[in-house]
């Protein structure tokens, strides 16, 4: 009570006031990236009650909605000479090119693991992701599946053995899926932003409250989808990942693969505008998640934000020694945020990250709340 009234006698109720912001925004700020984002590194899978004995068959199911030859010549390769003993290849070819399709089928006389089917592309009557999917679930012939994209490659031949490795753990798998390595600042802000969005479903996954995982990379069984009768919301383009997994994911049976060689990498199709774009796509599903996750999400960067303001309004018009006590806080924070950082990092295989993200630390907060005013505005690419 003594240091409260000296406190009070030497800085005033807005002294005490702005302490106490400082303060609650800092233990915020630990919480989150100690306690929540500082599971994922030390996360192991394997201590998991195991649901299935023995490695299963598996199938890849690739929606392709165009001739894409880079697909056909550079990634396809990769899938087909995954490490895996008992797998197929399900190609959803979506178009109405006879002669590209005509050499996908082709393609099965050297690589007999490969499965195409056809939808005709007719401008009156859109084909959405989900529909090329659930012919691809339809047409394969297992019972676990991994669903990929045209537009990423795996970092190892083990990625397929890895996440089919997670079924052994659970009915639903998710993994990580980076951005392209290339250079310049630009790239670097698209590669921590994507990783920084995955660690936020990642840490709650790993604590057993998953949401969703990433359209690149994740699987479920057939028994799952066709007891969920499909996929959900089925006048959006988007949710697949997110939405649909929300409806028959359990907290106990997800399984997280976490591994550098069980990601896969995402081509870059261009600069922030391509990923400001990608980003107002793929965050209109959030209006639909649950309030708790949706606070969850905004908490973090909130927090950060009130923490640097409430912190640099403490530098600027306090005492000496109010502000080499906050700044003491500032650089505290930063040890430990880089320290789980680097951690993070490490687990997810993401390299030359960690300088870039001290800008990102700083300006990611107005991008979230930039993003969330995009939000606001209806997108029509994401309905039907």
């Amino acid at each position: 009570m003594q240091f409260f009234d000296t406190f009070l006698t030497c800085y005033g109720w807005e002294g005490i006031a702005l302490a106490g912001a400082v303060l609650a925004m800092f233990g915020v700020q630990l919480y989150y990236y100690i306690f929540v984002y500082g599971r994922i590194p030390g996360y192991k899978n394997n201590r998991r009650p195991a649901v299935l004995e023995a490695d299963p068959q598996v199938s890849v199911v690739i929606p392709l909605f165009s001739e894409d030859y880079s697909f056909v010549e550079e990634r396809l390769p990769l899938i087909l000479a995954q490490n895996y003993p008992d797998f197929e290849v399900v190609i959803v070819y979506v178009g109405h090119d006879s002669d590209f399709y005509e050499e996908l089928v082709r393609l099965k006389q050297s690589f007999p693991q490969i499965v195409t089917t056809k939808i005709h592309l007719d401008p009156r009557f859109p084909i959405s992701r989900k529909m090329a999917l659930n012919v691809g679930i339809k047409s394969a012939h297992y019972e676990h599946l991994i669903v990929t994209s045209t537009d990423v490659r795996p970092l190892s031949d083990r990625w397929l053995a890895l996440m089919a490795k997670g079924f052994l753990r659970g009915d639903v798998v998710v993994g990580y899926c980076g951005l392209e390595r290339r250079r310049g600042l630009a790239d670097r802000w698209m590669r921590t932003d994507r990783m920084m969005e995955s660690v936020q479903w990642l840490a709650r996954a790993v604590a057993h409250r998953p949401y969703r995982g990433i359209r690149y990379n994740f699987g479920f069984t057939k028994r799952l989808y066709f007891d969920a009768r499909g996929f959900s919301h089925l006048n959006m383009n988007i949710g697949e990942d997110d939405l649909f997994l929300q409806r028959i994911l359990r907290d106990d049976n997800l399984s997280v693969v976490l591994s550098p060689r069980a990601s896969v990498v995402q081509r870059v199709w261009g600069g922030l505008g391509w990923w400001t774009r990608q980003r107002r796509l793929y965050g209109a599903a959030r209006r639909y998640y649950p309030l708790a996750v949706r606070n969850f999400i905004r908490w973090e960067p909130g927090s950060r934000l009130l923490f640097f303001l409430a912190a640099a309004t403490a530098i600027a018009v306090m005492p000496l020694e109010y502000k080499l006590a906050t700044a003491a806080l500032v650089l505290l924070r930063y040890g430990v945020v880089f320290a789980e950082i680097w951690r993070i990092t490490r687990r997810l295989g993401e390299r030359g990250l960690r300088g870039a993200y001290f800008v990102y630390d700083l300006l990611s907060p107005l991008w979230a709340l930039a993003l969330s005013v995009m939000l606001m505005r209806k997108d029509d690419r994401v309905w039907r």
